[in-house]
């Protein structure tokens, strides 16, 4: 083969290239559906996935109670059935619960009798709908690294989420590594979601400067498990961040997450659309 010929192959193999980061360009669906199912609420509405808006009026039906699989999946049904969707839309849902492959292996703030369902399927068959059910401080993460706090950050990114307990999701550069449990590191002898959630702040009614020598602690030994390249703090007591992020002292940057409410139905959403094409 001559010297042009060569150069002719290697344009040919870049063209190919292209097409093919073209096609898979258009197959990633811009819309997809998310539903965040929560302990109080099932809240859910189409988005965006170019700009990780709501496309639609958001939707909230109270989480029956007692909270089993039935009669969660059927209100999640009647969510998704309040707006008219194309039978093609990607639909993902959050769960408050570890998922492998679809199946909840615990539960927290619903039925016990969750744990060991196929969360998918019970939805799929409710809806009618191919469905993704992914944990829900999982789905806040990876909408926080695709438009929130840590979009176009490079490297590990760590999204903890301070609640009744203490979620925890890690992105490696914008890709997910599922079911970080890292609330229940042991530390100091305790399980740390007791002493550094945002539930033990209020039960032992702490000071913002004692709460966060309690955070030091646990942000320490989480830096030094993953030296991540950023960590982003989400969850209701987010948006008072200022009272207690400024007293924390690491060498890793720390930010406050900025999609709020919004996080799980985004970040469901998004990896609705990601497992489909």
């Amino acid at each position: 083969m001559n010297h042009h010929d060569h150069k002719r192959d290697h344009a040919h193999d870049g063209h190919d290239h292209k097409e093919k980061a073209h096609h898979l360009l258009e197959a990633r669906p811009q819309t997809a559906f998310g539903v965040d199912i929560g302990g109080s609420g099932i809240k859910g509405a189409p988005v965006d996935l170019g700009t990780g808006e709501f496309s639609g009026e958001r939707v909230r039906i109270p989480t029956p109670q007692p909270a089993t699989p039935e009669a969660v999946a059927r209100t999640v049904a009647e969510v998704v059935d309040a707006f008219h969707l194309p039978s093609e839309l990607p639909v993902g849902v959050t769960f408050p619960a570890v998922m492998l492959h679809g199946v909840a292996q615990s539960a927290a703030n619903v039925d016990k009798s969750w744990i060991g369902t196929d969360v998918e399927d019970v939805i799929s068959q409710a809806t009618g709908r191919q469905v993704v059910a992914v944990n829900d401080a999982d789905a806040a993460g990876y909408a926080e690294t695709l438009f929130g706090a840590a979009k176009g950050v490079k490297g590990v990114v760590l999204v903890v989420t301070l609640g009744t307990g203490i979620g925890s999701a890690i992105v490696v550069n914008g890709t997910l590594v599922p079911n970080t449990e890292l609330g229940h590191l042991e530390i100091d002898g305790h399980d740390a979601e007791s002493r550094a959630a945002d539930s033990a702040r209020d039960r032992e009614d702490l000071g913002w400067d004692q709460w966060a020598e309690r955070l030091q602690r646990y942000f320490s030994v989480v830096e030094n498990l993953f030296w991540p390249d950023l960590i982003v703090v989400g969850g209701g007591v987010s948006k008072h961040y200022e009272r207690f992020l400024p007293l924390l002292d690491l060498r890793t940057p720390i930010v406050p997450a900025t999609l709020r409410n919004a996080a799980g139905i985004v970040g469901a959403a998004a990896l609705a659309a990601d497992a489909s094409y």
